[in-house]
């Protein structure tokens, strides 16, 4: 890839997050729905609220990469902005890694906040190299997932609504609040076949590290960067099928 294309990669994602991501709304699905969410599973269910921590952090990555990355694609195609930058010298599939590394970026750092915060607040010792690596590969497989869906559908209240299916399925098959292996078996198959089960089960081993025993963190890491592939592949040829 050419200087000139990444510099065009660079501004691209600074615009969105100026225009899309860095706006009260994305910041709030971002942040303020996984802390509430989890607040009302304690309250209604109490335990430690420690445990809570990496499915509650794994919701803010999942929420705030996919708040508005389901959306920017369809929106600029039909506004005709998408068209115009194409006159920069960026390709398609630059335009489409573009807006997926912008819905990454404010994932990371909407993330970072809520991981942060949440280790202050309660004194949870966190293994940051760990958690940066689950934490970069599954922004990666969300950002994905959001643009491929976004490009897969026409209409911009189609991605919104196609998307909410698999996240809030996600929320309770993957671990996120209720283990695994407290689900019915059938279940548990499923579970193992959604992103968010190896964010969650790499969150753990990155907080409670010798004392979890889940899933091999480098099978998590595997996992997720499969689904980014499968995501990302067909995705950015669908984008360079639009403008054919």
């Amino acid at each position: 890839m050419s200087r000139d294309s990444l510099r065009c990669i660079f501004y691209i994602i600074l615009k969105d997050m100026r225009t899309y991501y860095l706006k009260p709304p994305s910041i709030s699905w971002g942040i303020i729905f996984p802390l509430a969410w989890t607040l009302a599973f304690y309250l209604r269910h109490p335990q430690t609220f420690a445990q809570l921590v990496p499915g509650m952090v794994a919701m803010t990555a999942i929420f705030s990469t996919t708040a508005a990355e389901a959306v920017v694609i369809n929106f600029e195609l039909r506004v005709g902005s998408m068209e115009r930058l194409l006159l920069a010298p960026i390709s398609p599939g630059g335009i489409f890694l573009a807006k997926l590394l912008g819905g990454f970026a404010f994932g990371f750092l909407m993330t970072l906040v809520v991981a942060i915060g949440s280790s202050l607040a309660l004194g949870i010792h966190l293994n940051v190299p760990i958690f940066l690596l689950v934490l970069i590969f599954s922004l990666l497989s969300f950002a994905s997932l959001g643009a491929f869906i976004c490009v897969s559908v026409k209409e911009i209240f189609e991605a919104q609504t196609l998307l909410n299916l698999p996240r809030f399925i996600m929320i309770f098959l993957s671990g996120v609040i209720t283990p695994i292996s407290a689900l019915p078996h059938y279940l548990q198959y499923i579970s193992y076949l959604m992103p968010l089960t190896y964010t969650v089960d790499g969150f753990r081993h990155a907080i409670s590290q010798a004392t979890y025993q889940g899933i091999n963190i480098w099978l998590d890491i595997l996992v997720l960067l499969v689904f980014s592939l499968a995501f990302i592949l067909p995705g950015r040829r669908m984008l360079e099928r639009k403008f054919e």
